[in-house]
């Protein structure tokens, strides 16, 4: 595998997107995010060679079919498009996947891997080198996320100020599934808070002791939860309680 042939050939892609977009701008950064993050996990793992570079390349296009979701839709939202399914289709149903990778060895990795990086929970996977791919990159692109929720602006991932999202409420099937450490199913988000909740709550679904690690030496938990002013004051009660859980769970699993 040629990791900076996999890249110019991903920069070449991208050339049809609207950089100056400010959700584009996030996936582009996003996408460079999680391969770095793939580099720190795998590291700590001392996964082999061939193993981390797999894993580069996967990390590198994980999130392909997202610039054409957000280039007819503007949008995240799953119910618009499935962005793993679409990137499945135009990397190994239309043959793009031999502009990043010339060989074909790892194309069923590859393709499971990105198909199931969204999903709510992992399943349906038996070959065991599969399912180590399968989960590195739902670790890595989560540890990035927390990035994401903490330097990108609240009105491009949320479409509201901080301010307004401080003022909802959590929805009491959200206060259930953090309760139960379960991460959350997205078509139970109602609010924006009930977003905001989803974005630490995925910590619950987090497969590897390394990756965890991370998350505890950069307070991640804590500095997503504080990015928010509370100004409604049970939200404020409910994010504190959400914090002790998390951290609870995070610190039992290390």
């Amino acid at each position: 595998m040629d990791i900076l042939f996999a890249k110019q050939a991903f920069k070449d892609y991208l050339t049809q997107y609207d950089h100056e977009n400010d959700k584009i701008k996030l996936k582009i950064v996003h996408t460079y995010g999680v391969v770095n993050c793939m580099d720190e996990i795998t590291r700590r793992m001392e996964l082999p060679d061939e193993e981390r570079d797999l894993a580069r390349l996967i990390a590198l296009l994980h999130d392909i079919g997202r610039f054409e979701q957000l280039k007819r839709f503007d949008s995240f939202e799953a119910d618009v498009m499935d962005h793993a399914a679409y990137g499945v289709q135009i990397l190994f149903e239309e043959g793009m996947i031999r502009q990043f990778i010339k060989e074909d060895f790892y194309d069923e990795i590859i393709k499971l891997a990105i198909a199931k990086h969204s999903d709510y929970e992992l399943s349906g996977i038996d070959d065991k080198r599969t399912l180590l791919h399968a989960k590195l990159i739902r670790d890595a692109d989560k540890l990035d996320n927390c990035r994401v929720k903490l330097e990108d602006k609240i009105e491009t991932m949320l479409d509201l100020s901080a301010d307004e999202v401080g003022m909802q409420t959590v929805s009491s099937e959200i206060l259930n599934q953090v309760s139960q450490k379960k991460a959350i199913f997205h078509p139970m988000r109602k609010t924006k808070m009930d977003y905001w909740v989803s974005y630490v709550a995925y910590f619950f679904d987090i497969n590897f002791k390394e990756t965890l690690e991370i998350i505890d030496e950069h307070h991640y938990v804590d500095r997503i939860i504080d990015r928010i002013p509370y100004g409604n004051s049970k939200t404020a009660s409910d994010m504190e309680k959400i914090r002790n859980m998390i951290n609870g769970y995070i610190k039992s699993r290390i």
